[in-house]
Order: structure tokens, then C-alpha cells, then sequence
């Protein structure tokens, strides 16, 4: 069994573009000796930050041309439609090609899940992708989905999340049953709205290990693998917790600074606070993952730095090579025959 894996990286996507992918991609390779990337975008822009880092096409870095760039205020409708040698649209073409075993990009978010889900279809008995993403826990980490994809949701639908975010997990970190929880307003089984109790029930049947009902504090805790929600409620945990670590991190650099007494304690702190900040530093769990694909395809912060990017490149790797797509469509055969 060969590690070798081929990821096709959209260039032009997110803020900074070119000048953010291609360093990053050439980090990633000096670091695999087994990955091979395909640099897609505008040809001149990849060729000019090559040179800028004294490198260059070879074996394992190929440049695909790609005349067209998705704006990230772009509809994505549009953007689908009209877009066709778009860089986004041309990477996961190469993944439905069969040429990359994944896309990465940073780029408009909603033009990338249209599009990769109209390319690349869905899996067998998946209904709807999910954005499923890493947060840290006391404990570790703890993967959430779905994060925004999908505002309303049935309780069929959360119970196909709980099933890939698990399939994730186990393929991830080679685990065989990892817990499963559902996000609610309190554990009790009486507790939520009819969509949330029904699909606890789902849950419940599933054959997953599932842990029940878990409130919004227990994603930090660390309480399951997986944190189940719809989409409306994922991506406002996620904002709020965004606020809250920007918040703490005005007051401590306010605090510490307020005084001569204070700079000097500040300074004295100064190696837990550098541990503290790489601990719950956000770029290190950049890479949402689209699950429910035909394909790996993963979601970079449009605002992402170099280090941020390669952390979305690694995400996209390491799916690939534990097969987590091939997990999720064994699970949903199993269960469709089950239930047949």
C-alpha cells in the first residue's frame, strides 16, 4: 500500500492568494517526501511566488492553468454557472478526474460547496454535505459539524452528520467507536425541539456510540469525539467562540499592559501565555472538511497565513490516505441494509 497522495490546491482562493498557497504547498512537500501537489490558478501569478521562494515546477509540483478566479463576494451561483475554468472549479475537477485525491481551498465558501457538491455529487444514502471541523477541548479535540452548510435540517439529516463525523473520527485517529453527541439545550431526553428529540432517537438506534444530549459548554469539555448540530446552531457556537477568544485576548494584553507592576508580571508569565496561545491557537485547526462528498475537499479560512493553510493541506492529506469517504459509504450500506 503506497502513501503516496496527490492534492490539487485552488492558488488563487482566499485573501492573500498566491502568496499564501504556494508557500505553504512548498512547505507541505519538504515535509512528505510521499505528496505531489497541483499548483491551479493563474499560470504568470504561481510562476511569479515561485520564484519568489527560489523554486520551481517539477515531479511533484505541477502548475494547471486556470483562467478564471472566484471572487469571495461572488454569488455562488453564478460563480458555478458561468465560472467553468474557474481555479476552484478546475481543482475539483481533478478530483472527479481521479488526478488529485483532494482539493484545498480558502476561497469564496458557499461557491465552493456548490460547486463541489454539483461536480463531485453525493455519496450513496447522503443527503446533504456538512462542514465538519476540529476544535480544541480540555482533553484534546472534538470535531463539529455541521458548521454552516445547512440551516435547517430534518432529524435524517442530523443523524447522517452523527454517522460521518464518526466514520471521521475513527478513520482520523483509528478509533472504533468514537462517542457521538447531540448539541441540545440540556441532556435531559425531554429537552429540545421536536427536530433535535427525534433525531436523539435516530441516534439511539444507529448502532453508533451515542452519548446522548450535550450542552454548548460540553464541546469545550471534551465530552464526545463528535458534536452533532444543524448548521444554524454550529456556525453561531463558532462565531461566539471566535468573539470569546478575542475578547480574553484584548483583556490579558490590557490587563498586562496597564501599568509598570503589570508589564513586569506580564513578563514573568510570558512563556505560559506563548504555551496557553499555541495551545488554542486557531490556525492550527484550520481545514473544514465537506463531508458527504464524492471526493475529499476541504475548506481553508479565506483569511488564512502560510502556517494556517498548511494545517488545511494536512487535514485534506490525512483523510485521504485513511479513506474516510470509503468509511462513511460502507457505514451508510451497512445501515441501508439494515433497515431494509
Amino acid at each position: 500500500m503506497t502513501n503516496d497522495v496527490t492534492v490539487a490546491i485552488d492558488a488563487m482562493g482566499g485573501d492573500h492568494g498566491p502568496a499564501v498557497t504556494v508557500p505553504a504547498a512548498l512547505k507541505c512537500l519538504a515535509r512528505d517526501p510521499a505528496l505531489n501537489i497541483v499548483l491551479v490558478g493563474l499560470q504568470d501569478a504561481i510562476e511569479t511566488q515561485l520564484r519568489v521562494h527560489h523554486a520551481q515546477a517539477d515531479s511533484r509540483l505541477r502548475i494547471q492553468h486556470a483562467a478564471e478566479v472566484v471572487g469571495m463576494d461572488e454569488s455562488p451561483a453564478l460563480a458555478m454557472r458561468n465560472k467553468k475554468d474557474s481555479s476552484m472549479r478546475v481543482a475539483i475537477n481533478l478530483v472527479k478526474s481521479g488526478e488529485a485525491g483532494a482539493c484545498i481551498s480558502a476561497g469564496n465558501t458557499g461557491a465552493l460547496m456548490a460547486t463541489a457538491r454539483f461536480v463531485l455529487k453525493m455519496l450513496p444514502g447522503i443527503e446533504r454535505p456538512a462542514i465538519a471541523s476540529e476544535l480544541p477541548t480540555i482533553k484534546g479535540r472534538t470535531f463539529v459539524l455541521d458548521l454552516g452548510a445547512n440551516v435547517d435540517c430534518t432529524p435524517e439529516h442530523l443523524l447522517q452528520f452523527g454517522i460521518m463525523g464518526a466514520m471521521l473520527v475513527s478513520a482520523l485517529d483509528q478509533r472504533d467507536a468514537p462517542s457521538v453527541g447531540l448539541l441540545n439545550i440540556g441532556e435531559e431526553e425531554i429537552k429540545g425541539n421536536e427536530t433535535v428529540k427525534q433525531a436523539a432517537d435516530l441516534l439511539r438506534q444507529s448502532g453508533l456510540n451515542f452519548y446522548g444530549n450535550i450542552e454548548g459548554d460540553d464541546i469545550y469539555k471534551g465530552t464526545t469525539d463528535v458534536v452533532v448540530c444543524d448548521g444554524f446552531v454550529g456556525n453561531v457556537a463558532l462565531k461566539t467562540s471566535e468573539g470569546l477568544a478575542k475578547m480574553i485576548s484584548t483583556m490579558l494584553r490590557e490587563e498586562f499592559t496597564r501599568n509598570v507592576f503589570t508589564r513586569l508580571a506580564g513578563f514573568i508569565a510570558l512563556p505560559v501565555l506563548r504555551a496557553f496561545k499555541k495551545r488554542v491557537d486557531p490556525r492550527r485547526y484550520n481545514g473544514a472538511t465537506l463531508l458527504g462528498l464524492r471526493g475529499v475537499v476541504v475548506k481553508s479560512h479565506g483569511g488564512a497565513d502560510r502556517y494556517a493553510f498548511e494545517h488545511a493541506i494536512e487535514q485534506a492529506v490525512r483523510e485521504v490516505r485513511n479513506n474516510v469517504q470509503q468509511r462513511i459509504s460502507e457505514k451508510m450500506a451497512i445501515m441501508q441494509k439494515d433497515a431494509a
